[in-house]
This record gives structure tokens, sequence and C-alpha cells, in this order.
């Protein structure tokens, strides 16, 4: 199941946004770290790009199911 990533950066207008396909409790478990140490986050999206991003800029991190695409006029 496919994550669906938001994370807000300071000093950016725009959030980072990705999909990956890793476990939720990995994505947290790297989020923590990088904040704690003040590390980098090192994210793969499903698509094989690479985000990185200093631990100590990051200001939010949403996870959650990536929703499905719709394709053509819905009801």
């Amino acid at each position: 199941m496919n994550m669906e990533i938001k994370i807000g950066v300071q000093y950016s207008p725009r959030e980072i946004s990705l999909e990956s396909e890793d476990k939720p409790a990995d994505i947290t478990a790297a989020v923590d770290t990088a904040i704690a140490k003040g590390s980098i986050l090192k994210l793969t999206d499903d698509r094989g790009r690479t985000v990185i991003i200093p631990g100590d800029k990051i200001t939010y991190v949403e996870l959650g199911p990536a929703s499905s695409r719709k394709v053509g006029f819905g009801h």
C-alpha cells in the first residue's frame, strides 16, 4: 500500500509531497531521527526519485494512505 507523505519545510511556501511504498513505521522513524539529531531526512518515492531535507528545517509531516487517482468524469 502506497503512503502519501506531505512535508512542510521552514521558509518554503510549498510543501513537499510524494508517494512511497515504505512502511509508515519506517517513515516515522526516519523523520523522528532527522528531527531529533538535526540530520538529513532522505526518502525515496515510488518512482525512484530521492528527496533530501535538512531535519532542522522540517515544520510538519503528514502521513496517510495514497488516494487513488480518478480519471475521467466522476459523479
